[in-house]
């Protein structure tokens, strides 16, 4: 797993925001504290590669608030919910609003770290599908829009000669385009294109 990905804290008690450092410090990853939800908005980005240790009640805004604010704002980070009010209906919002997990203060310390090291790991997969994803649209769009036709043909599973019938051009024509966009993509087989265009397209 990478180790540059950073536990991300936002809990306005310094003695529970230095006691959760020290313990998640010991997972060998960089950890970086807040006490309000705005101070952890201010250097949050899309981008942000990590998990968030998140306590409910906070100053402002609440935990739960900031959990809604990231998902319109696009930032997919796992969340784990921390609170020492907890109650069903407040762990139901937080779980269907994408949180990992909700622990209940006092928590063991071994609960946390399994947690934590759960959200990095996801952080850690969800990263890479996101990399693939962006260098396969890359690839995607050096194919020209009729390559970029005869690939979604191909990947329906049309053989040469309906993919000419249907755009109308000779099959020649197609196998010559079908060489271009297996180059161009970088697929060594169609099962291997098939799976690309997934990635990117689940409906096609």
């Amino acid at each position: 797993m990478d180790e540059t990905l950073t536990v991300f804290i936002v809990d306005d008690d310094p003695a529970v925001r230095d006691s959760l450092r020290w313990l998640i410090e010991s997972l060998k990853h960089p950890v970086e504290t807040f006490e309000s939800a705005k101070d952890f908005l201010d250097i949050c980005t899309p981008e942000i590669q990590g998990c968030l240790v998140l306590d409910v009640r906070l100053p402002g805004m609440s935990g739960l608030q900031l959990q809604s604010r990231l998902r319109e704002q696009g930032v997919e980070i796992p969340i784990i919910i921390i609170t020492g009010h907890g109650d069903v209906p407040m762990a139901v919002r937080a779980l269907q609003g994408g949180a990992l997990h909700f622990l209940e203060k006092p928590f063991r310390d071994q609960e946390v770290l399994d947690c934590v090291q759960e959200a990095l790991e996801l952080a850690s997969s969800t990263h890479a599908a996101r990399i693939q994803k962006h260098e396969i649209q890359k690839r995607v769009d050096t194919l020209t829009p009729r390559e970029y036709q005869i690939m979604k043909e191909i990947v329906k599973g049309s053989t040469n000669k309906n993919i000419g019938q249907t755009l109308e051009i000779s099959t020649k024509t197609v196998e010559i385009h079908r060489t271009r966009v297996m180059h161009k993509m970088g697929a060594d087989s169609l099962p291997d294109l098939v799976r690309m265009v997934m990635t990117i397209e689940p409906e096609s």
